[in-house]
């Protein structure tokens, strides 16, 4: 099936989970990762058993904490 991950289309087998994909696409930190299929974000508790389907669009979204920006001139 055809799905698009971070903006590229690509074909994967039919049985494909968010668990899957992760492991298939290389994904570094897994733990640390957010994962949202068609906007909307998946429980990482659900990511071995939610199923894509054909034509999903997956982003992996990393959320970094900052420190404090300090710009003199």
């Amino acid at each position: 099936m055809n799905i698009t991950v971070a903006g590229i289309r690509k074909q994967v087998p039919a049985d494909t989970t968010i668990a899957d994909l992760i492991v298939s696409e290389g994904v570094e930190t897994p733990e640390y990762v957010t994962v949202s299929v068609n906007d909307d974000f998946a429980e990482q508790s659900a990511f071995a058993t939610t199923a894509l389907r054909e034509g999903d669009s997956v982003e992996f979204l990393y959320f970094m904490g900052g420190g404090k920006l300090d710009i003199r001139f």
